[in-house]
């Protein structure tokens, strides 16, 4: 093989080598590019938790137009529970759409909250085990989706995380077209968390 030829194969090489490692930087922003728009998240505060049906009704997220909004909302009302679970029952029914929440819903929401009420308040910002959940002031949540959350139509699955578990937990809600509004059908966030410091016997 002559010097021109080896100093033409060198050039081919340089120039392969190149075009592969733009090649792979495109792929790897569109990649990222991609993550960032299915993984999106918004995040709500509130000045303060509402005690009655009437102050949920009068927050801006009240709208309902989006499922984020209601997420917010359906997590900033289970923080009233503690306080006054008949109230928080108008709220969630408010919250609920069409459907009124059901006696099998009141139940859960019993279990789950009556016992342990601070598991609603370690899903806002500040909220740790060695505090006892004790979230800031105002009250700040960050709702999630994935790359699945709006699979089917008029149907969302969004999630929030807890301050007392590993990961990300699901709200599931539906849309209704004629008005535009998201409605809460299923609260699958309420399972166990880490026990608080106060009520940890070997804390």
């Amino acid at each position: 093989m002559g010097i021109f030829d080896q100093i033409k194969n060198v050039f081919k090489s340089e120039i392969n080598r190149e075009v592969r490692n733009q090649t792979r930087g495109a792929i790897n922003n569109l990649e990222k590019q991609i993550g960032k728009g299915m993984n999106k998240s918004e995040k709500f505060k509130f000045q303060a938790i509402p005690s009655s049906l009437e102050e949920l009704q009068a927050l801006p997220e009240a709208k309902l137009d989006s499922p984020y909004k209601t997420a917010a909302l359906v997590m900033l009302t289970l923080m009233n529970y503690e306080r006054n679970p008949e109230e928080t029952a108008r709220m969630l029914d408010f919250l609920n759409g069409p459907n009124d929440v059901s006696n099998h819903v009141k139940q859960f929401l019993k279990e789950h909250l009556g016992e342990k009420p601070y598991k609603a308040p370690s899903f806002f910002e500040g909220a740790t085990v060695q505090n006892n959940y004790t979230p800031n002031v105002p009250y700040v949540i960050t709702i999630s989706e994935n790359p699945y959350s709006f699979d089917n139509k008029d149907w969302a699955t969004l999630w929030v995380k807890s301050a007392g578990g590993d990961n990300p937990r699901p709200i599931i809600f539906r849309h209704k077209p004629s008005t535009n509004e998201w409605f809460f059908t299923e609260i699958q966030c309420l399972t166990d968390i880490r026990t608080p410091v106060k009520d940890d016997p070997w804390a």
